[in-house]
């Protein structure tokens, strides 16, 4: 299949993430549309050259294209960078499939797993596309990288992976900049499972945080939280290498670190001793770690992968555990012998 020239970009999210991409393309150059679901949101946008509600303090290039209308977003894109939440994933690229020409390189920088199905957001689109009597690239961007530092040209290096690896190197060439470098993999299944479990693992770090512990109860659960990410990415094919990279370690020490952690935020949050519903009920973006925790244990259970942390994160949010019964149980399991 072949790797078309990319003319025309389009982002499909007008979140704070979603916003930041389209910002760092059409800084460059690019050819970008970004669409948003709400036809207000879009309006309000186009009239401040702003995205006040998501990533507010950053005006947005005069060349780049606002919609809320997917044809008038996707149409003559080669390349379409999908960036909704993982829970509405799905109902909006059913939606962009037909409108995608022959060989479109679509990217996933959506960092999560499918409730229910418990499928990653490129199986998600493969499993879509089963009738589809076209081709496409479909590939994943993911690595340390908060979406207000990219927008402010803070050296930001990140990773994209495609099965194809034309693709990867086509994408990231898309994306590279003198303060945003990207580097090219093969492993999709990899990139996707550190992406979406890294997330869980700063809601772990948050809640640790929350309850007062130090910079040592933070590192051991930033070690022993990638051994269990690596242990679920192996057991579906990852390349274990995967792990101690960007994607991987990187991501994770910044989301178990960073102040604009949203997940770290929501850990935080029930370590102080508050209850989940009202702690979403006062953010204003999406922390995707609460629902990935569901996905991430029941896809660990049916594999028979150990995952104390992520079983302990599970059962404070979904069964109304203690922080501190879940940290106890944690260090009151049988000794071991350390194994990756």
């Amino acid at each position: 299949m072949r790797i078309p020239k990319i003319n025309k970009t389009a982002v499909i999210g007008a979140g704070s993430w979603g916003t930041s991409l389209a910002i760092l393309l059409a800084r460059k150059g690019e050819q970008i549309s970004l669409w948003g679901h709400e036809p207000e949101h879009i309006e309000e946008l186009k009239k401040n050259r702003e995205n006040i509600s998501f990533l507010p303090g950053f005006k947005l290039p005069a060349a780049l294209a606002l919609t809320s209308d997917l044809k008038e977003a996707v149409t003559n894109a080669q390349c379409v960078v999908m960036v909704v939440p993982s829970h509405a994933f799905r109902g909006v690229f059913k939606k962009v499939l037909p409108l995608l020409a022959e060989s479109t390189l679509v990217v996933s920088a959506v960092k999560g797993i499918e409730i229910g199905t418990r499928m990653t957001m490129n199986e998600v689109m493969v499993d879509e596309s089963k009738q589809s009597h076209h081709k496409y690239h479909y590939g994943v961007l993911s690595g340390p990288s908060f979406a207000k530092e990219v927008a402010e040209n803070q050296p930001t290096a990140v990773t994209v992976a495609f099965k194809n690896e034309d693709a990867a190197i086509a994408v990231q060439k898309l994306f590279s900049t003198d303060h945003f470098r990207t580097y090219s993999s093969t492993d999709v299944v990899g990139l996707e499972i550190s992406g979406a479990m890294k997330n869980i693992i700063a809601i772990a770090a948050g809640i640790s945080d929350g309850l007062g512990y130090g910079l040592n109860t933070r590192a051991a659960l930033i070690t022993r939280g990638l051994a269990e990410i690596s242990r679920v990415g192996v057991a579906l094919g990852a390349d274990k290498a995967t792990f101690a990279g960007l994607g991987g370690m990187g991501d994770l020490v910044l989301t178990c670190t960073g102040d604009l952690s949203r997940n770290r935020t929501v850990g935080l949050a029930l370590g102080a001793g508050k209850k989940l519903d009202h702690i979403l009920a006062e953010m204003t973006m999406v922390a995707e770690g609460v629902k990935t925790t569901k996905s991430c244990y029941n896809l660990a259970k049916k594999m028979d992968v150990d995952i104390p942390i992520i079983d302990q994160v599970y059962q404070v949010i979904y069964e109304d555990k203690s922080c501190r019964a879940a940290v106890n149980d944690l260090f009151g399991r049988d000794l071991k012998k350390e194994n990756c």
